[in-house]
């Protein structure tokens, strides 16, 4: 029965999978630049009997240690099969990880993490995680936004993002960077979508994955406090006018940012408020990245919405 159902719930997934697969993304367009970061740590886990208390295990090595779930899953983690919006590949990857944790619920295949109880009602007790929010938004800008370039190249030579006080301010920054240049405005899409704590770091992983398969290479990079630039191909604004920059904010959230549709500046601009109030207790995870970032690279309209497909004309 549980198997017929997990078949039925998945099949107009792989259907949306296979639709989006016929349209392959290009390769590459322009090499590009990326910073970010972050840890998704579980909460620590209360004693249910006894003094002190257990920390949740941080991120090692693209597993989770701590916050685990025994015996399924709660209701409230079908709340987020609704709570996201947009299309496309973003859509369809949270709704997959979505999927994915029913089954395995509906499978009994819920696991235990090591701060589960013992069997005698001892130890400590898990604590539930809530749902991460994770928020991307893009923006087309016009080429003639070379400030823009060189603040993001500065926040990558300077910016610490090994904490999560870092990488708030990183994202204050580039927020603030783009608020900065409503004048150049041309293009953007946010998309927002809710997942199971559990799986929020493999989501958000495939989703940052995405994005930078679409540069041609990491020109400058600064993530998880390790700087990289790349001495063969120098670093150059964009100079055709007609030509535009890409940025993507991949952001992962414990608390709820409330982003109606993007389809006009004064949305935008609400958008990046909220994006960039994110406080740095909630903020779990960042990537900004960006495109073009060599010398003499362009990134062409065809080029913009090819690799963009779900940008809006503003």
């Amino acid at each position: 029965m549980i198997r017929r159902f997990s078949a039925w719930m998945c099949l107009p997934l792989l259907t949306s999978g296979l639709i989006l697969l016929s349209s392959p993304q290009p390769s590459d367009a322009a090499s590009g630049g990326r910073i970010g970061g972050g840890s998704f740590r579980s909460a620590p886990s209360m004693p249910r009997s006894g003094g002190g208390f257990q920390g949740g295990g941080g991120y090692r090595g693209g597993g989770y240690g701590g916050g685990g779930f025994g015996g399924g899953i709660g209701f409230p983690f079908l709340i987020p099969m609704f709570g996201f919006g947009g299309g496309g590949l973003f859509g369809f990857l949270v709704l997959m990880t979505i999927a994915g944790v029913l089954v395995n619920a509906l499978r009994g295949g819920g696991g235990s993490g090591p701060a589960q109880s013992s069997a005698n009602g001892g130890g400590y007790a898990p604590v539930a995680e809530g749902p991460v929010n994770v928020v991307q938004l893009q923006v087309g800008l016009l080429a003639t936004a070379r400030e823009l370039q060189e603040d993001l190249r500065r926040l990558a030579a300077t910016a610490n993002t090994s904490d999560s006080g870092g990488l708030q301010k990183v994202l204050q920054e580039t927020s603030l960077a783009l608020m900065r240049q409503p004048d150049l405005w041309v293009y953007a899409n946010c998309e927002v979508g809710q997942v199971p704590f559990v799986s929020a770091e493999s989501t958000f992983n495939r989703l940052s994955m995405t994005e930078r398969s679409k540069l041609r290479s990491e020109v400058t990079s600064n993530v998880g406090g390790t700087r990289f630039q790349d001495k063969a191909r120098p670093v150059g604004n964009a100079d055709a006018t007609s030509d535009f920059i890409a940025i993507t904010l991949l952001v992962a959230s414990r608390g709820r940012m409330p982003i109606k549709t993007v389809n006009s500046a004064e949305s935008l601009r609400e958008a990046l408020r909220l994006v960039g109030a994110v406080p740095a207790n909630d903020l779990l995870a960042l990537e900004v990245i960006w495109q073009p970032e060599g010398a003499g690279e362009v990134l062409s309209t065809e080029e913009l919405l090819t690799a963009y497909p779900q940008l809006q004309h503003l």
